[in-house]
Protein backbone atom coordinates (compact mmCIF):
# COMPACT_ATOMS: atom_id res chain seq x y z
CA UNK A 1 0.00 0.00 0.00
CA UNK A 2 1.03 3.63 -0.98
CA UNK A 3 0.26 6.07 1.82
CA UNK A 4 0.43 9.67 1.62
CA UNK A 5 1.02 11.98 4.97
CA UNK A 6 -0.56 15.37 4.38
CA UNK A 7 0.60 17.10 7.68
CA UNK A 8 -1.24 20.23 7.11
CA UNK A 9 -1.54 23.80 9.15
CA UNK A 10 -5.20 23.95 10.40
CA UNK A 11 -6.93 27.06 11.63
CA UNK A 12 -9.14 26.44 14.94
CA UNK A 13 -13.10 26.81 13.82
CA UNK A 14 -12.30 27.66 10.08
CA UNK A 15 -14.21 24.74 8.69
CA UNK A 16 -14.54 25.85 5.29
CA UNK A 17 -10.95 26.76 4.54
CA UNK A 18 -9.29 23.46 6.79
CA UNK A 19 -11.81 21.54 4.25
CA UNK A 20 -10.12 23.31 0.97
CA UNK A 21 -6.54 22.09 2.48
CA UNK A 22 -7.77 18.67 2.77
CA UNK A 23 -8.96 18.67 -0.74
CA UNK A 24 -5.88 20.07 -2.16
CA UNK A 25 -4.10 17.52 -0.10
CA UNK A 26 -6.45 14.61 -1.65
CA UNK A 27 -6.15 15.91 -5.29
CA UNK A 28 -1.96 15.59 -4.62
CA UNK A 29 -2.17 12.20 -3.20
CA UNK A 30 -4.46 11.24 -6.28
CA UNK A 31 -1.95 12.69 -8.86
CA UNK A 32 0.85 11.23 -6.79
CA UNK A 33 -0.70 7.46 -7.23
CA UNK A 34 -1.32 7.35 -3.21
CA UNK A 35 -4.14 4.51 -2.23
CA UNK A 36 -4.98 6.22 1.04
CA UNK A 37 -3.81 10.01 2.48
CA UNK A 38 -3.98 10.64 5.84
CA UNK A 39 -4.74 13.78 7.79
CA UNK A 40 -3.83 14.79 11.16
CA UNK A 41 -6.34 14.91 14.38
CA UNK A 42 -9.69 16.76 14.39
CA UNK A 43 -8.41 17.85 10.80
CA UNK A 44 -11.72 19.59 10.31
CA UNK A 45 -12.48 21.67 13.49
CA UNK A 46 -8.86 22.24 13.70
CA UNK A 47 -6.78 21.26 17.72
CA UNK A 48 -7.52 22.25 20.22
CA UNK A 49 -11.49 23.38 19.62
CA UNK A 50 -12.29 23.54 23.41
CA UNK A 51 -15.75 24.83 23.93
CA UNK A 52 -16.88 25.18 20.40
CA UNK A 53 -17.80 21.48 20.35
CA UNK A 54 -20.38 22.25 22.93
CA UNK A 55 -21.94 24.51 20.01
CA UNK A 56 -24.29 22.48 18.07
CA UNK A 57 -24.52 24.24 14.82
CA UNK A 58 -20.73 24.22 14.80
CA UNK A 59 -20.30 20.07 15.37
CA UNK A 60 -23.00 20.22 12.19
CA UNK A 61 -21.35 22.04 9.76
CA UNK A 62 -18.30 19.77 11.24
CA UNK A 63 -19.87 16.56 9.71
CA UNK A 64 -21.20 18.58 6.34
CA UNK A 65 -17.09 19.47 5.54
CA UNK A 66 -16.38 15.66 6.36
CA UNK A 67 -19.33 14.79 3.64
CA UNK A 68 -18.05 17.17 1.46
CA UNK A 69 -14.76 15.71 1.80
CA UNK A 70 -15.67 12.74 1.18
CA UNK A 71 -17.53 13.44 -2.49
CA UNK A 72 -13.85 14.16 -3.34
CA UNK A 73 -12.40 11.42 -2.77
CA UNK A 74 -13.24 10.06 -6.28
CA UNK A 75 -10.38 7.48 -6.59
CA UNK A 76 -8.89 7.48 -3.63
CA UNK A 77 -9.25 6.77 0.29
CA UNK A 78 -8.41 9.33 3.14
CA UNK A 79 -8.32 9.57 7.01
CA UNK A 80 -9.60 12.62 8.28
CA UNK A 81 -10.51 13.55 12.01
CA UNK A 82 -13.70 15.45 12.64
CA UNK A 83 -15.75 15.98 15.81
CA UNK A 84 -18.69 13.31 15.67
CA UNK A 85 -21.74 13.22 17.70
CA UNK A 86 -22.06 11.09 20.79
CA UNK A 87 -26.08 9.95 19.92
CA UNK A 88 -26.34 7.87 23.13
CA UNK A 89 -27.69 10.32 25.53
CA UNK A 90 -25.60 9.62 27.86
CA UNK A 91 -22.33 11.46 28.57
CA UNK A 92 -20.21 14.51 26.43
CA UNK A 93 -21.88 15.29 23.33
CA UNK A 94 -19.24 14.59 21.05
CA UNK A 95 -16.18 12.44 20.13
CA UNK A 96 -12.77 13.01 19.55
CA UNK A 97 -13.06 10.91 16.09
CA UNK A 98 -10.96 9.46 12.66
CA UNK A 99 -13.42 8.59 9.50
CA UNK A 100 -11.99 6.05 6.90
CA UNK A 101 -13.36 7.16 3.48
CA UNK A 102 -12.62 5.42 0.53
CA UNK A 103 -14.41 6.13 -2.84
CA UNK A 104 -16.83 8.87 -1.66
CA UNK A 105 -17.77 6.84 0.82
CA UNK A 106 -17.40 6.79 4.86
CA UNK A 107 -16.22 3.24 5.51
CA UNK A 108 -15.34 2.96 8.76
CA UNK A 109 -14.84 5.02 12.29
CA UNK A 110 -12.64 5.14 15.43
CA UNK A 111 -12.95 7.44 18.28
CA UNK A 112 -10.48 8.24 20.79
CA UNK A 113 -10.18 6.13 23.58
CA UNK A 114 -7.84 7.69 25.85
CA UNK A 115 -8.34 11.31 26.92
CA UNK A 116 -5.94 13.60 28.10
CA UNK A 117 -6.33 15.61 31.19
CA UNK A 118 -3.18 16.67 31.92
CA UNK A 119 -0.78 19.81 31.38
CA UNK A 120 -2.26 21.60 28.30
CA UNK A 121 -4.62 19.04 27.47
CA UNK A 122 -8.50 19.11 29.03
CA UNK A 123 -10.35 17.09 26.41
CA UNK A 124 -12.07 14.85 29.17
CA UNK A 125 -14.18 18.25 29.48
CA UNK A 126 -15.64 18.23 26.07
CA UNK A 127 -15.31 14.33 24.52
CA UNK A 128 -16.39 10.99 25.39
CA UNK A 129 -13.90 8.19 25.18
CA UNK A 130 -14.69 5.14 22.65
CA UNK A 131 -16.15 2.13 24.12
CA UNK A 132 -14.16 0.11 21.76
CA UNK A 133 -11.39 -0.99 19.46
CA UNK A 134 -12.06 -2.49 16.18
CA UNK A 135 -9.60 -2.86 13.06
CA UNK A 136 -11.19 -1.08 9.82
CA UNK A 137 -10.66 -2.91 6.18
CA UNK A 138 -9.34 -1.28 3.51
CA UNK A 139 -8.85 -2.41 0.14
CA UNK A 140 -8.42 -6.08 2.10
CA UNK A 141 -6.02 -4.95 4.65
CA UNK A 142 -6.53 -4.88 8.60
CA UNK A 143 -6.03 -1.19 9.78
CA UNK A 144 -5.68 -0.67 13.37
CA UNK A 145 -6.39 3.35 13.36
CA UNK A 146 -5.98 5.57 16.64
CA UNK A 147 -6.05 8.95 17.70
CA UNK A 148 -2.83 10.49 19.43
CA UNK A 149 -2.77 9.85 23.06
CA UNK A 150 -4.37 6.07 22.19
CA UNK A 151 -0.44 5.40 21.60
CA UNK A 152 1.03 6.84 24.55
CA UNK A 153 0.11 4.21 27.18
CA UNK A 154 2.60 1.54 26.29
CA UNK A 155 3.72 -0.37 29.47
CA UNK A 156 6.87 -1.37 27.59
CA UNK A 157 7.90 2.41 26.74
CA UNK A 158 6.63 4.15 29.61
CA UNK A 159 7.37 3.59 33.56
CA UNK A 160 4.08 4.38 34.79
CA UNK A 161 1.35 4.21 32.18
CA UNK A 162 -1.69 6.61 33.04
CA UNK A 163 -4.30 4.53 31.89
CA UNK A 164 -5.91 1.04 32.71
CA UNK A 165 -5.64 -0.10 29.01
CA UNK A 166 -3.73 0.12 26.07
CA UNK A 167 -5.66 0.49 22.70
CA UNK A 168 -2.38 -0.05 20.64
CA UNK A 169 -2.06 -3.31 22.30
CA UNK A 170 -5.86 -4.50 21.63
CA UNK A 171 -5.70 -3.38 17.85
CA UNK A 172 -2.79 -5.33 17.04
CA UNK A 173 -4.38 -8.34 18.42
CA UNK A 174 -6.59 -8.23 15.93
CA UNK A 175 -4.33 -9.50 12.95
CA UNK A 176 -4.25 -6.00 11.07
CA UNK A 177 -1.51 -5.58 8.58
CA UNK A 178 -0.60 -1.31 9.32
CA UNK A 179 -1.10 0.43 12.30
CA UNK A 180 -2.00 4.18 12.15
CA UNK A 181 -1.71 7.62 14.08
CA UNK A 182 -3.61 10.85 13.74
CA UNK A 183 -2.18 13.26 16.30
CA UNK A 184 -2.16 16.96 17.16
CA UNK A 185 1.04 16.48 19.32
CA UNK A 186 2.14 19.85 20.78
CA UNK A 187 5.98 20.44 20.19
CA UNK A 188 8.20 20.73 23.01
CA UNK A 189 12.17 20.75 23.24
CA UNK A 190 13.10 17.09 21.77
CA UNK A 191 9.58 15.36 21.66
CA UNK A 192 9.85 14.78 17.71
CA UNK A 193 12.79 12.27 18.86
CA UNK A 194 10.44 10.77 21.86
CA UNK A 195 7.76 10.28 19.52
CA UNK A 196 9.68 8.37 16.96
CA UNK A 197 11.61 6.37 19.70
CA UNK A 198 8.07 5.50 21.38
CA UNK A 199 6.37 4.50 17.82
CA UNK A 200 9.44 2.17 16.88
CA UNK A 201 9.14 0.61 19.94
CA UNK A 202 5.36 -0.41 19.19
CA UNK A 203 6.53 -1.32 15.46
CA UNK A 204 8.78 -4.08 16.95
CA UNK A 205 7.07 -5.40 19.57
CA UNK A 206 4.04 -6.02 17.24
CA UNK A 207 5.93 -6.38 13.74
CA UNK A 208 3.55 -3.81 12.18
CA UNK A 209 4.48 -0.74 10.06
CA UNK A 210 3.30 2.22 11.71
CA UNK A 211 1.89 5.55 10.03
CA UNK A 212 1.97 8.89 12.49
CA UNK A 213 0.67 12.24 10.97
CA UNK A 214 0.89 15.02 13.53
CA UNK A 215 -0.54 18.86 12.86
CA UNK A 216 1.69 21.58 12.15
CA UNK A 217 0.94 25.18 12.97
CA UNK A 218 0.52 27.66 16.17
CA UNK A 219 -3.02 27.66 17.47
CA UNK A 220 -2.67 30.56 20.70
CA UNK A 221 -0.13 28.98 23.16
CA UNK A 222 0.56 25.81 21.29
CA UNK A 223 2.75 25.29 18.96
CA UNK A 224 2.94 21.83 16.69
CA UNK A 225 5.99 20.61 14.60
CA UNK A 226 4.55 18.20 12.32
CA UNK A 227 7.63 15.70 12.34
CA UNK A 228 4.96 13.05 10.78
CA UNK A 229 6.60 9.97 9.72
CA UNK A 230 6.59 5.95 8.82
CA UNK A 231 7.93 3.10 10.11
CA UNK A 232 8.03 -0.57 8.52
CA UNK A 233 7.93 -3.42 11.24
CA UNK A 234 11.61 -3.21 12.12
CA UNK A 235 11.09 0.13 13.48
CA UNK A 236 12.91 1.83 10.15
CA UNK A 237 12.03 5.42 8.81
CA UNK A 238 10.57 4.92 5.58
CA UNK A 239 9.41 8.78 5.48
CA UNK A 240 9.97 11.73 7.84
CA UNK A 241 8.02 14.88 7.01
CA UNK A 242 9.55 18.49 7.78
CA UNK A 243 9.71 20.00 10.94
CA UNK A 244 7.27 23.53 11.65
CA UNK A 245 6.38 23.39 7.84
CA UNK A 246 3.51 22.14 5.99
CA UNK A 247 4.77 19.00 4.68
CA UNK A 248 3.50 16.15 1.87
CA UNK A 249 5.07 12.82 1.70
CA UNK A 250 4.82 9.69 0.31
CA UNK A 251 5.41 5.84 1.93
CA UNK A 252 5.44 2.95 -0.26
CA UNK A 253 5.27 0.25 2.69
CA UNK A 254 5.56 -2.67 -0.60
CA UNK A 255 8.57 -1.02 -2.32
CA UNK A 256 9.98 -0.05 1.57
CA UNK A 257 10.65 3.44 0.14
CA UNK A 258 9.64 7.43 1.14
CA UNK A 259 10.54 11.01 1.09
CA UNK A 260 12.80 11.66 4.10
CA UNK A 261 12.80 14.98 5.02
CA UNK A 262 15.79 15.85 7.52
CA UNK A 263 15.24 17.14 11.63
CA UNK A 264 17.60 19.96 13.04
CA UNK A 265 18.43 18.84 16.38
CA UNK A 266 19.79 21.91 17.52
CA UNK A 267 18.20 22.92 20.70
CA UNK A 268 18.49 27.03 19.97
CA UNK A 269 17.28 26.24 16.43
CA UNK A 270 14.61 24.18 17.31
CA UNK A 271 13.20 26.63 19.71
CA UNK A 272 13.32 29.39 17.36
CA UNK A 273 12.07 27.87 14.87
CA UNK A 274 8.56 26.83 17.20
CA UNK A 275 9.13 30.84 18.28
CA UNK A 276 8.64 32.00 14.62
CA UNK A 277 6.06 29.49 13.73
CA UNK A 278 4.14 30.30 17.06
CA UNK A 279 4.41 34.31 16.19
CA UNK A 280 3.39 34.02 12.57
CA UNK A 281 0.51 32.07 12.89
CA UNK A 282 -0.74 33.67 16.15
CA UNK A 283 -0.70 37.51 14.35
CA UNK A 284 -1.83 35.65 11.22
CA UNK A 285 -4.72 33.96 12.41
CA UNK A 286 -5.75 36.41 14.73
CA UNK A 287 -5.76 38.77 11.65
CA UNK A 288 -3.18 41.25 12.76
CA UNK A 289 -0.92 42.81 9.90
CA UNK A 290 1.84 44.51 12.42
CA UNK A 291 3.38 43.95 15.42
CA UNK A 292 4.64 46.36 18.02
CA UNK A 293 8.14 45.64 20.12
CA UNK A 294 8.81 47.61 23.07
CA UNK A 295 13.06 48.10 22.48
CA UNK A 296 14.88 48.58 25.32
CA UNK A 297 18.27 47.72 23.90
CA UNK A 298 18.37 44.41 26.39
CA UNK A 299 18.60 40.75 25.17
CA UNK A 300 14.83 39.97 25.80
CA UNK A 301 13.39 42.89 23.43
CA UNK A 302 16.29 42.04 20.92
CA UNK A 303 15.51 38.29 20.91
CA UNK A 304 11.77 39.00 20.35
CA UNK A 305 12.16 41.80 17.81
CA UNK A 306 14.28 39.22 16.17
CA UNK A 307 12.14 36.31 16.13
CA UNK A 308 9.18 38.23 14.79
CA UNK A 309 11.23 39.67 12.10
CA UNK A 310 11.74 36.36 10.65
CA UNK A 311 8.20 35.18 11.35
CA UNK A 312 6.55 38.31 9.59
CA UNK A 313 8.69 39.99 7.95
CA UNK A 314 10.99 43.74 8.73
CA UNK A 315 8.07 45.65 7.06
CA UNK A 316 5.83 44.42 9.52
CA UNK A 317 7.44 45.38 12.70
CA UNK A 318 7.98 48.36 14.78
CA UNK A 319 10.84 49.02 17.57
CA UNK A 320 10.05 51.75 19.81
CA UNK A 321 12.27 52.88 22.59
CA UNK A 322 11.25 54.50 25.13
CA UNK A 323 14.45 55.98 26.91
CA UNK A 324 13.80 57.37 30.96
CA UNK A 325 16.03 59.80 32.99
CA UNK A 326 17.83 56.58 34.01
CA UNK A 327 18.28 54.69 30.95
CA UNK A 328 22.22 54.70 29.59
CA UNK A 329 22.73 55.94 26.40
CA UNK A 330 23.93 52.69 25.21
CA UNK A 331 20.25 51.60 25.85
CA UNK A 332 18.79 53.86 23.08
CA UNK A 333 22.22 53.19 20.74
CA UNK A 334 21.82 49.41 20.98
CA UNK A 335 17.91 49.66 20.27
CA UNK A 336 18.56 51.64 17.15
CA UNK A 337 21.45 49.49 16.38
CA UNK A 338 19.13 46.30 16.29
CA UNK A 339 16.24 48.12 14.41
CA UNK A 340 19.01 48.91 11.71
CA UNK A 341 20.17 45.21 11.57
CA UNK A 342 17.00 44.08 11.18
CA UNK A 343 15.55 46.56 8.66
CA UNK A 344 12.52 47.32 11.18
CA UNK A 345 10.79 50.55 11.76
CA UNK A 346 12.50 52.23 14.81
CA UNK A 347 11.17 55.09 16.83
CA UNK A 348 11.88 56.95 19.76
CA UNK A 349 9.74 57.99 22.74
CA UNK A 350 10.82 59.05 26.23
CA UNK A 351 8.77 58.88 28.61
CA UNK A 352 10.38 61.58 30.84
CA UNK A 353 7.95 64.39 29.80
CA UNK A 354 4.89 61.82 30.97
CA UNK A 355 7.01 60.77 34.10
CA UNK A 356 7.35 64.44 35.59
CA UNK A 357 3.96 65.23 35.84
CA UNK A 358 2.64 61.49 37.32
CA UNK A 359 5.59 62.70 39.90
CA UNK A 360 4.01 66.00 40.33
CA UNK A 361 0.70 65.25 40.89
CA UNK A 362 1.04 62.62 43.10
CA UNK A 363 3.85 64.39 45.13
CA UNK A 364 1.17 65.53 47.80
CA UNK A 365 0.45 61.88 48.21
CA UNK A 366 3.30 60.52 48.58
CA UNK A 367 5.06 63.37 50.75
CA UNK A 368 7.66 62.22 53.39
CA UNK A 369 8.04 59.16 51.75
CA UNK A 370 10.97 57.83 49.67
CA UNK A 371 10.97 56.84 46.08
CA UNK A 372 10.45 52.98 45.48
CA UNK A 373 9.14 50.36 43.45
CA UNK A 374 6.07 52.57 42.91
CA UNK A 375 8.36 55.28 40.84
CA UNK A 376 9.96 52.29 39.05
CA UNK A 377 6.61 50.80 38.17
CA UNK A 378 5.09 53.96 36.85
CA UNK A 379 7.85 54.21 34.18
CA UNK A 380 6.97 50.65 33.07
CA UNK A 381 3.37 51.63 32.85
CA UNK A 382 3.99 55.14 31.21
CA UNK A 383 5.86 52.20 28.08
CA UNK A 384 2.96 50.33 28.63
CA UNK A 385 0.39 53.29 27.59
CA UNK A 386 2.49 54.05 24.59
CA UNK A 387 2.43 50.96 23.12
CA UNK A 388 -0.76 50.23 23.74
CA UNK A 389 -2.02 53.54 21.96
CA UNK A 390 0.50 52.73 19.19
CA UNK A 391 -1.50 49.33 18.61
CA UNK A 392 -4.46 50.80 18.69
CA UNK A 393 -3.81 54.08 16.64
CA UNK A 394 -2.09 51.33 13.77
CA UNK A 395 -4.18 48.13 14.67
CA UNK A 396 -0.73 46.38 15.30
CA UNK A 397 -0.37 43.63 17.57
CA UNK A 398 1.99 44.55 21.05
CA UNK A 399 4.47 41.47 21.75
CA UNK A 400 5.58 41.43 25.56
CA UNK A 401 9.32 40.19 25.48
CA UNK A 402 9.27 38.91 29.33
CA UNK A 403 11.35 35.96 29.68
CA UNK A 404 10.48 32.76 31.85
CA UNK A 405 12.97 33.22 34.34
CA UNK A 406 11.69 37.15 35.13
CA UNK A 407 7.74 35.73 35.05
CA UNK A 408 8.55 32.98 37.21
CA UNK A 409 9.54 34.98 39.74
CA UNK A 410 7.30 37.73 39.36
CA UNK A 411 10.47 40.37 38.20
CA UNK A 412 7.95 41.96 35.94
CA UNK A 413 5.29 44.95 36.01
CA UNK A 414 1.61 44.57 35.30
CA UNK A 415 0.06 46.81 33.47
CA UNK A 416 3.59 47.73 32.33
CA UNK A 417 6.43 45.44 30.40
CA UNK A 418 3.49 42.60 30.80
CA UNK A 419 1.33 44.70 28.01
CA UNK A 420 0.50 42.81 25.18
CA UNK A 421 -1.24 40.40 23.54
CA UNK A 422 1.42 37.83 22.76
CA UNK A 423 4.03 36.74 25.34
CA UNK A 424 6.35 35.31 22.94
CA UNK A 425 9.13 34.39 24.93
CA UNK A 426 7.36 33.63 28.33
CA UNK A 427 8.46 30.27 27.92
CA UNK A 428 12.28 30.55 27.20
CA UNK A 429 14.83 30.91 30.42
CA UNK A 430 17.11 33.69 30.57
CA UNK A 431 20.30 31.55 30.15
CA UNK A 432 18.24 29.89 26.48
CA UNK A 433 17.56 33.63 25.65
CA UNK A 434 21.21 34.19 25.66
CA UNK A 435 21.86 30.83 23.40
CA UNK A 436 19.46 31.53 20.84
CA UNK A 437 20.31 35.41 20.57
CA UNK A 438 24.05 33.93 19.89
CA UNK A 439 23.00 31.34 17.69
CA UNK A 440 21.09 34.08 15.85
CA UNK A 441 24.02 35.90 15.08
CA UNK A 442 25.69 32.95 14.32
CA UNK A 443 26.93 34.30 10.51
CA UNK A 444 26.62 37.79 10.88
CA UNK A 445 26.08 40.07 13.74
CA UNK A 446 21.88 40.82 14.12
CA UNK A 447 21.74 41.37 17.69
CA UNK A 448 24.15 43.59 18.99
CA UNK A 449 26.88 42.42 20.67
CA UNK A 450 26.99 44.71 23.38
CA UNK A 451 23.22 43.68 24.15
CA UNK A 452 24.47 40.08 24.58
CA UNK A 453 27.75 41.17 26.89
CA UNK A 454 26.03 43.71 29.03
CA UNK A 455 24.49 42.88 32.36
CA UNK A 456 21.00 43.39 32.23
CA UNK A 457 18.96 45.80 33.69
CA UNK A 458 15.51 47.26 34.02
CA UNK A 459 17.01 50.71 34.27
CA UNK A 460 14.44 51.94 36.10
CA UNK A 461 16.66 53.46 39.15
CA UNK A 462 20.12 54.54 39.50
CA UNK A 463 22.84 51.72 37.95
CA UNK A 464 20.09 48.95 38.34
CA UNK A 465 20.82 45.51 37.25
CA UNK A 466 18.48 42.17 37.79
CA UNK A 467 21.30 40.42 40.06
CA UNK A 468 20.15 43.21 42.67
CA UNK A 469 17.33 41.49 43.11
CA UNK A 470 18.17 37.81 41.55
CA UNK A 471 20.60 35.04 41.79
CA UNK A 472 22.68 34.44 38.73
CA UNK A 473 20.89 33.36 36.09
CA UNK A 474 22.17 29.65 35.38
CA UNK A 475 21.43 29.61 39.08
CA UNK A 476 18.05 30.57 39.15
CA UNK A 477 17.41 28.49 35.87
CA UNK A 478 18.47 25.99 37.46
CA UNK A 479 15.77 26.02 40.30
CA UNK A 480 12.93 27.28 38.10
CA UNK A 481 13.50 24.00 35.99
CA UNK A 482 13.64 21.79 38.91
CA UNK A 483 10.81 23.15 40.45
CA UNK A 484 8.15 23.74 37.66
CA UNK A 485 9.30 21.59 34.56
CA UNK A 486 10.52 18.49 36.66
CA UNK A 487 8.17 19.02 39.70
CA UNK A 488 10.84 18.45 42.47
CA UNK A 489 10.55 19.29 46.63
CA UNK A 490 12.66 22.33 48.22
CA UNK A 491 14.57 19.50 49.55
CA UNK A 492 15.18 17.52 46.57
CA UNK A 493 16.46 21.20 44.70
CA UNK A 494 18.60 21.47 47.91
CA UNK A 495 20.28 18.46 47.57
CA UNK A 496 20.86 19.33 43.82
CA UNK A 497 23.56 21.40 45.69
CA UNK A 498 21.43 24.71 45.09
CA UNK A 499 22.05 26.88 48.73
CA UNK A 500 19.10 26.38 50.88
CA UNK A 501 18.44 29.90 51.37
CA UNK A 502 18.46 31.15 47.54
CA UNK A 503 15.59 28.16 46.76
CA UNK A 504 14.12 28.95 49.66
CA UNK A 505 13.98 32.51 48.36
CA UNK A 506 13.37 31.78 44.72
CA UNK A 507 10.17 29.16 45.86
CA UNK A 508 8.13 31.65 47.98
CA UNK A 509 9.00 34.27 44.95
CA UNK A 510 7.15 31.72 42.76
CA UNK A 511 4.18 30.80 44.66
CA UNK A 512 3.80 34.51 45.44
CA UNK A 513 3.22 35.56 41.93
CA UNK A 514 0.91 33.59 40.41
CA UNK A 515 -1.38 36.85 40.44
CA UNK A 516 0.71 38.12 37.89
CA UNK A 517 1.13 35.28 35.61
CA UNK A 518 -2.89 35.10 35.69
CA UNK A 519 -2.85 38.24 34.48
CA UNK A 520 -0.45 37.54 31.68
CA UNK A 521 -0.46 37.42 27.91
CA UNK A 522 -0.86 34.12 26.45
CA UNK A 523 2.69 32.51 25.77
CA UNK A 524 4.39 30.20 23.50
CA UNK A 525 4.82 26.75 24.93
CA UNK A 526 8.32 25.00 24.48
CA UNK A 527 9.64 23.63 26.91
CA UNK A 528 7.48 20.33 29.19
CA UNK A 529 5.80 22.53 31.76
CA UNK A 530 4.86 26.52 30.78
CA UNK A 531 2.80 28.90 32.42
CA UNK A 532 -0.78 29.48 31.61
CA UNK A 533 -3.63 26.56 31.44
CA UNK A 534 -0.98 24.06 31.16
CA UNK A 535 -0.18 24.67 35.09
CA UNK A 536 -2.68 25.67 37.36
CA UNK A 537 -2.25 26.80 40.81
CA UNK A 538 -4.76 28.98 43.29
CA UNK A 539 -3.92 32.40 43.28
CA UNK A 540 -5.33 32.87 47.10
CA UNK A 541 -3.55 29.93 48.98
CA UNK A 542 -1.64 29.17 51.60
CA UNK A 543 0.89 26.05 50.86
CA UNK A 544 4.59 27.19 50.95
Amino acid sequence: MKIALAQINTRTGDLDNNAAAVIRSIRQAESAGADLVVFPELTITGYPPEDLVEKRTFVKKNLAMLDRIAMETKTIGAVIGFAHPNESGKGHPVFNSAALIDRGKIIGLQHKTLLPNYDVFDEMRHFEPASQRQSLTFRGKKIGLSICEDAWNDKDFWKHPLYPHDPIEELARQNCDILINISASPFSIQKNILRVNMFKNIAVKYRLPVVMVNLVGGNDSLIFDGCSFALDADGKILAQAKAFEEDFILADFEKKTGSIHAWNEVEEKEIADALILGVRDYLGKCHFNKAIIGLSGGIDSALVAAITTMAIGKEKVIGVAMPSRYSSDHSVADARQLAHNLGIEFRLIPVEPMFRPYLESLSAEFKGLKEDITEENLQARIRGNILMALSNKFSALVLSTGNKSELAVGYCTIYGDMCGGLAVISDVPKTMVYRISKWINREREIIPQNTIDKAPSAELKPNQTDQDSLPPYDVLDGILTAYIEDLKEYDEIVAMGFDAGVVDKVLRLVDRNEYKRRQAAPGLRVTSKAFGFGRRLPIAQGWR
